[in-house]
């Protein structure tokens, strides 16, 4: 078959889905530039509809509500680093790996990383399939975690989580694990936070370098 066959036939989509496709992903796109200009909670879906020549009641035709735009935004954020964490460790990636496509995957997008890792948007709230991807990135975490052996004394935090692990879901992973994967979470995020948001541009130290350490202090069980 002609490789121009094959493009073809690999969209079975109608014209009108096409077209709607197309417009959906025309609105994401301006929802970012807001969110770049002014942060999530000042979307707007009649400015977006001005923008894109549309009436604001066309535009509800794509998305019904300001919450919904924010939900696909949120929704397509969380898959794009649980597929990037994903494929990281399906090859071999291990803790280390980890975090170095988690800093690479945020400072690809640092508007991306911040409406689901910075300040909440007023008023909304996430529907449940967005915390079961969350879930599905918490637990590549702590297979990597699990898959170290403790190296340190455990700690008396270590032993709380025994009793308070419901944030795991089922996974077996003991505590000391679960101990290093909530140190991992909490502290890398802080510095990739602080760097983004640009409070190290006139430290005079390399982010990165401060991020590898933050990890081999991680690694080295000095949580």
């Amino acid at each position: 078959m002609a490789k121009a066959d094959a493009d073809v036939e690999t969209d079975t989509r109608t014209p009108r889905e096409r077209y709607r496709a197309q417009v959906r992903a025309e609105i994401k796109e301006r929802a970012w530039e807001q969110i770049a200009t002014a942060g999530a909670s000042a979307l707007s879906l009649n400015a977006i509809a001005k923008q894109l020549g549309m009436s604001g009641p066309a535009l509800y035709r794509y998305f019904a509500s300001r919450d919904e735009l924010i939900t696909e935004l949120i929704r397509e954020a969380y898959r794009s680093l649980a597929e990037t964490l994903r494929a990281s460790s399906t090859t071999g990636a291990d803790l280390a790996g980890l975090a170095h496509a988690l800093r690479g995957w945020a400072l690809e997008d640092p508007q991306r990383y911040f409406l689901i890792y910075g300040t909440p948007v007023p008023g909304y709230h996430a529907p449940e399939d967005i915390t079961g991807i969350a879930s599905e990135i918490m637990r590549t975490l702590l297979d990597a975690c699990t898959a170290l052996a403790p190296d340190a004394p455990a700690a008396p935090f270590s032993a709380h989580l025994e009793d308070h692990r419901d944030w795991a879901g089922d996974h077996p992973a003991p505590a000391a694990a679960l101990h290093r994967a909530l140190a991992f979470w909490t502290r890398l995020h802080g510095v990739l936070s602080l760097e983004l948001a640009g409070h190290f541009t006139d430290m005079g130290f390399d982010p990165a370098l401060f991020f590898a350490a933050e990890l081999d202090d991680l690694l080295a069980g000095r949580v």
